[in-house]
Formats: structure tokens, sequence, C-alpha cells
């Protein structure tokens, strides 16, 4: 019987109304650095795991998942009793799927393009 492969939390997505403020708050406080990414989206650099901020109204942190084969994770997901939220989308340099695991906690599997 084989393994299958473990999948690693890669990012962490941070929510903000006053991206500006936060990004500020997140340098002074703990010396991150950023990059932008338009208006509305920062990558946060030299946090010790792959983070970023979106503005948006405030919600918890999305929890990112890393997986080399999105479709399998997301087979994986749905077999485990997870509830897709947002179905597979593009971004630069990537694809995604959001979901919540069965406590409610929200989380998200992206893959590489290829």
């Amino acid at each position: 019987m084989s393994e299958k492969p473990t999948i690693p939390i890669d990012y962490v997505e941070f929510t903000s109304e006053s991206l500006e403020e936060t990004e500020s708050f997140f340098a002074a406080a703990f010396g991150w650095s950023f990059i932008e990414y338009g208006p509305d989206y920062r990558d946060i650099q030299n946090a010790g795991t792959g983070g970023g901020i979106e503005r948006n109204p405030h919600r918890a942190p999305l929890i990112v998942l890393y997986s080399d084969d999105l479709a399998d994770a997301y087979a994986r997901v749905n077999a485990a009793g997870g509830t897709i939220t947002k179905e597979v989308f593009s971004f630069p340099g990537g694809k995604r799927f959001e979901f919540l695991e069965p406590g409610g906690t929200a989380m998200a599997v992206w893959a590489k393009d290829e």
C-alpha cells in the first residue's frame, strides 16, 4: 500500500479594510517587507512562511496549503468531508480552490501553473 504524500501549509492570507495601515503595522512590529501586486494585495516577505494581505472586509486568516497535484488534493478534500466554497480558479503563477473543513475553518489548496 502506498502512502499519500502530505500537503503542507504554505501560505497564510490575511485580510484588511486598511491595507496600508496593516502593512505598516506588520513592518514596524515584525520587520516584514512586502511586494505590491496592485492596489489591493501585498505579498509578505521575510515572515518565515509565505503570506499575503488582501484588501477586503475582515475575516479570519485563510490557511493555504500547497500540492503538486491540485486535482488529487481536490478529490482528497471532497472524500474527507470538506465543503468546496470556491471552485478552482487561476491567479498569477497558479491555481487554487477554497474549502471549509468540517469544523468550519476556511482553507485553500494551490498549485503552480504547469
